[in-house]
């Protein structure tokens, strides 16, 4: 049943006995109306002003968040992203919608030039797209969309018809961006990990000859502000690389920016377990789809897992040398080397129900510790590091808090059995979420709002949370995502 109308609507005159609707100024009617005010037809934006088209993983968490109010949007708005799939099976992290003015937002079509820079790499040429990439989140949106409504789900052919796009998706990341040669995926421009300005880039970024200032104009700034936002040297080698990927066809391996990343790959392997779970649905063997995503933990563990920092790291794989083709650099050891810088992104793995308890254990340790302070100097997690040198309470990825990453981290929490913790960041989100008006992110001490506000994913994320308040406990989910049901491997 779609309760968005019912949510939004005015509130009725007449008293009602039984079932009354929920106060106007309730979470979850503010959170419906977030996702109603930000809806097109056929997806929804992540904010009106800032961002006016369909974002990748923007739409794969307002998907989760959509199920709760209408199964029926949160599967066209995945069917919508699915659509403008390229050849190749990558899924293009903007899906343009073309009565947007070209000026409103940069790098536009005219830019990426989809349907013909792309053609080689099967660019849809009735849609205008980016070249790139962002995280793999959507199996695992499709199959807890699929789980909200089955019958609706079933009666559409909605699994039927995204599985085989999702698994052409998987299979583009598992070996056209394999590009350290050790089975993990990696991403040819910081855009595609979605942290788009983290430390984590800085030193592969270095070898990026940025574009001239005068040969862009950057839109963000008319509706941010410039403190909040990358600066104009870490977005000229933003429009470099995009450049320079465009003009060689989207043809991967050529950058010298080429960085695993612990949460990219983290949701790969999530989202591996899931499209297992929708094979099994759709009656086929889902084996196979398991033993992968347990490889890729393996890969996850051996090429990014610092013991001693108790989190795990990027790898710049363009660093000290080459693959020589099994993933090994001329060391012997795995190819290029640890980024050392502390990121969000680096707690993300305890999304894992199999990650090793060792493991999980170190990495609560660590996002509740001093440099990430989470419950104790901050309520949500930070996007860098508290002590770094590089940290910025305002910029951007550079030290605010994000809801989806606090919601992944709160999953994480609870499907290794940190109930209370999982309990507190969840309250924490809810609060201010609210009190933020639903804000892009937040000064991580304080909470407050930065960028914009009305943000589709904080909305969708928090109702999420609010329907586990009385719906399906995160662990039911965890389990059903994954097939999993003996907890972490010793």
């Amino acid at each position: 049943m779609d309760r968005t109308a019912q949510l939004t609507a005015r509130p009725t005159e007449r008293d009602i006995a039984y079932d009354p609707p929920p106060a106007a100024d309730s979470p979850h009617v503010r959170a419906a109306q977030v996702l109603e005010a930000n809806w097109t037809g056929t997806s929804t934006v992540p904010s009106r002003s800032l961002y006016p088209h369909q974002w990748s993983w923007d739409s794969a968490f307002i998907a989760i968040g959509l199920r709760h109010i209408s199964p029926y949007r949160a599967q066209t708005e995945l069917e919508t992203l699915l659509d403008a799939q390229w050849g190749d099976g990558r899924v293009p992290h903007i899906v343009f919608n073309p009565s947007v003015p070209l000026d409103a937002y940069f790098p536009s079509p005219d830019f990426w030039r989809s349907s013909t820079a792309g053609r080689a790499a099967g660019a849809p040429r009735t849609v205008q797209t980016s070249g790139i990439v962002q995280p793999p989140v959507h199996a695992l949106a499709a199959w807890l969309v699929h789980r909200a409504d089955p019958g609706l789900s079933r009666a559409r052919g909605f699994l039927t018809r995204v599985y085989p796009r999702l698994a052409a998706w998987h299979r583009y990341l598992l070996h056209g961006r394999d590009l350290g040669g050790g089975g993990l995926a990696s991403v040819v421009h910081p855009w595609e990990q979605g942290m788009d300005n983290s430390p984590c880039w800085d030193a592969p970024l270095s070898r990026v000859t940025p574009a001239p200032a005068r040969s862009f104009r950057r839109a963000d700034l008319d509706h941010g502000s410039a403190e909040d936002r990358p600066t104009d040297l870490d977005y000229g080698r933003y429009v470099r690389l995009a450049t320079d990927y465009r003009d060689g066809g989207y043809a991967d391996g050529a950058s010298d920016f080429a960085v695993e990343d612990p949460a990219f790959n983290a949701l790969l392997i999530a989202s591996e377990h899931a499209l297992a779970r929708i094979a099994g649905e759709l009656g086929a063997t889902a084996t196979a789809r398991h033993a992968r995503a347990e490889r890729l933990t393996a890969a996850l563990i051996e090429r990014m897992w610092d013991p001693a920092e108790g989190m795990f790291f990027c790898r710049d794989v363009r660093s000290g040398g080459r693959s020589d083709g099994r993933g090994e650099g001329r060391s012997g050891g795995p190819v290029g080397e640890l980024i050392p810088e502390r990121s969000v992104s680096g707690l993300i793995p305890l999304l894992l129900p199999t990650l090793p308890r060792d493991i999980a254990a170190a990495l609560v340790r660590t996002a509740h510790g001093r440099h990430f302070g989470l419950g104790d100097t901050t309520r949500l997690a930070p996007s860098y590091d508290l002590l770094g040198e590089a940290f910025d309470r305002h910029r951007y990825w550079r030290g605010p808090a994000w809801f989806n990453t606090s919601w992944l981290l709160e999953r994480g929490l609870r499907t290794h059995g940190e109930r209370e913790r999982a309990d507190a960041l969840r309250a924490a989100v809810l609060e201010l979420a609210a009190a933020s008006d639903f804000a892009e992110y937040v000064d991580p001490y304080t909470g407050e709002a930065c960028g914009a506000t009305g943000f589709g994913w904080t909305a969708a994320l928090a109702l999420d949370l609010l329907h586990s308040e009385t719906g399906p406990q995160p662990e039911t989910e965890a389990t059903a995502m994954t097939g999993f049901k003996g907890g972490n491997r010793g």
